[in-house]
């Protein structure tokens, strides 16, 4: 069950970007509408440029234009408080009414640091008095008592980085307790994905945010069991039909192939005779080995055949049967030729020995069965990237392109058509593949470098 731990920290890290990235994103709106707020600068730097641009002349005081513009369209009125006098000597056109006039030092101290008249006030400093800049009054907040705890301020960076923690981690407890019904409804859909996929039956509990999904597994569950059942059934009735036919015929055909064998060797008959009961006896034997080979082929289909793999000498099984075959005095038409390098005298594999022998017999007689004019037949063993390759070639007729690549794709090779006299390369191939499946190999079927038909056995190394 790596799968919902996975989500779950998925889920986590999810959230926890997503938190940072607000957070972030936050802080950013925060200063871009901070810095847009006051686009020309601090108003006590504005009030002090007032002050330094303020001038006395010999009919008072005089601001110059371009300040003095500024102040006008800001709606900024301004007052000059002479230091001696502590009296208004310059002021703006469009000074409030409910501005004073004459002020004492606590009056300036209050103005300082907080309002006239609700007019927030800012100062600066000019040679012989005091400049007030007075701002509308849904301009600006003022602080009145800008003090603060030092404690305060230097352990502020802790603090605010242990609020954060803490929001972070209510965000994460908030974040689990919501999604825990939804991850307590995840882990058994998995575990019944997971279980659909190996042919276990499955049963998840209908309940939850997920209980149509799990409705939905369940009846999967029930059709895959009942598919699963009926085709089990087929499989054991294909295979016991395939085996009961085997066997009932074996005993007609042997009669046949007795009876048949004796008028071949009635010196009696005429020769034509003879040699069709020849005739009848080499085919009656095609019929056994194909007899054989279906019902050795139907067991390995539905694992009914029992394979007893041991460590083999692949050289020494291949040699025996090409061995076999010499000695049972086959047609001089078809010979038989070992290439084996010399040097190599040991290419072992886990096998079942009776079966490999099964196998490339086979592979030896389709290429005597589909050249009946003759052939040269090549037996060799190589060993190479820790795989034992047994190649069967021949120079005969051989295959097209196209039938070389339908016998190395097609799932089977059964091909019915009405040319019964023409011979094919069927059921045999068939055995062998199911054979070398069986044996976790690959079979490969090409043209030989003869000209001929070439097989390729690979099976892997023992070690």
């Amino acid at each position: 069950m790596k799968s919902v731990p996975k989500l779950i920290r998925r889920f986590i890290g999810i959230m926890l970007l997503s938190s940072m990235l607000l957070i972030i994103l936050n802080f950013a709106l925060l200063g871009i509408y901070t810095l847009n707020q006051a686009p020309n600068g601090s108003p006590w730097i504005t009030a002090q440029e007032v002050a330094d641009h303020l001038s006395k002349s010999e009919t008072g005081y005089v601001l110059s234009e371009d300040t003095a513009l500024e102040l006008q369209h800001a709606n900024v009125w301004a007052i000059f408080i002479d230091n001696r006098a502590m009296k208004v000597v310059w002021q703006t056109d469009y000074l409030p009414e409910a501005v004073p006039m004459s002020y004492t030092i606590s009056d300036i101290a209050s103005l300082t640091r907080g309002y006239i008249d609700g007019y927030p006030t800012f100062t600066g400093e000019a040679e012989n008095g005091l400049v007030v800049l007075g701002y509308p009054k849904d301009s600006f907040w003022k602080h009145m008592w800008p003090s603060w705890d030092y404690h305060f301020i230097v352990n502020l960076p802790k603090t605010v980085l242990s609020v954060l923690a803490i929001n972070l981690a209510l965000i994460f407890i908030i974040y689990v307790i919501a999604n825990s019904n939804l991850l307590k409804s995840v882990k058994p859909i998995v575990s019944g994905i997971q279980a659909l996929s190996t042919n276990e039956e499955v049963h998840i509990r209908e309940k939850g945010l997920l209980s149509e999904l799990a409705v939905s597994i369940n009846k999967t569950s029930d059709i895959l069991k009942t598919q699963s059942g009926q085709l089990r059934k087929r499989e054991t009735a294909r295979a016991n039909w395939i085996a009961g036919v085997s066997h009932d015929i074996r005993t007609p055909l042997s009669m046949v192939m007795g009876y048949a064998g004796q008028l071949e060797s009635d010196m009696q008959l005429s020769e034509d005779n003879r040699q069709k009961a020849a005739v009848i006896v080499r085919q009656s034997k095609r019929m056994r080995n194909l007899i054989n080979d279906l019902n050795l082929a139907s067991k390995l289909e539905y694992n009914m055949q029992p394979i007893s793999p041991e460590r083999q000498n692949l050289i020494a099984v291949v040699r025996q049967v090409v061995v076999d075959f010499i000695n049972m005095s086959i047609d001089e038409k078809y010979t038989i030729e070992w290439e084996t390098d010399e040097e190599l005298t040991s290419c072992t594999a886990n096998v079942d020995k009776d079966l490999i022998k099964r196998a490339v017999s086979n592979l030896i007689q389709n290429s005597m069965n589909h050249n009946e004019q003759g052939s040269h037949i090549f037996v060799r063993v190589v060993a190479e990237d820790a795989v034992c390759t047994v190649v069967v070639a021949d120079d005969g007729v051989g295959a097209t392109d196209e039938q070389i690549e339908k016998l190395n794709n097609t799932p089977h090779y059964m091909v019915c058509d009405e040319q019964t006299n023409e011979q094919r390369h069927g059921l045999g191939l068939l055995l062998v593949k199911q054979i070398i499946f069986a044996h976790n190999g690959i079979m490969q079927i090409k043209h030989s470098e003869h000209g001929g038909f070439e097989v390729d056995l690979s099976l892997p190394m023992s070690v």
